[in-house]
């Protein structure tokens, strides 16, 4: 089944970088867009970052633009999100899922555990 195991989340100061991982599994990874979404306590999911299948168009919110790069290596049917100059408002739990544009939510229905980063000082 369709599965997303996310890491590298972490306490770190204000200004500080992470690198996140997505190993995915259950699906045919090239076929999909991946996307990145964070949910800070008591907010709704939002998206952070998408990119296409093969890595060279990437869109991202306007509040994390300029901070963080999204990527891909379909070889390793991985995603990954460089986070640069972290502030305390980046803090939130970070999931990714595939993106299919034909699926009401864009999304699997599937979710993984996420990864929980901390920005504070």
């Amino acid at each position: 089944q369709v599965q997303f195991v996310e890491s590298g989340g972490g306490l770190v100061q204000p200004g500080g970088s992470l690198r996140l991982s997505c190993v995915t599994s259950g699906f045919v990874f090239i076929n999909y867009g991946m996307s990145w979404y964070r949910q800070a306590p008591g907010k709704e999911r939002e998206l952070v970052a998408r990119v296409n299948t093969v890595g060279n168009r990437k869109t991202y919110a306007d509040s994390v633009k300029g901070r963080f790069i999204m990527t891909r290596d379909n070889g390793k049917k991985t995603a990954y999100l460089e986070m640069n100059n972290l502030q305390p408002e980046d803090t939130a739990k970070y999931y990714c899922n595939l993106f299919d544009p034909a699926r009401v939510t864009n999304t699997a229905a599937t979710w993984g555990q996420g990864t929980q980063v901390i920005v504070s000082s």
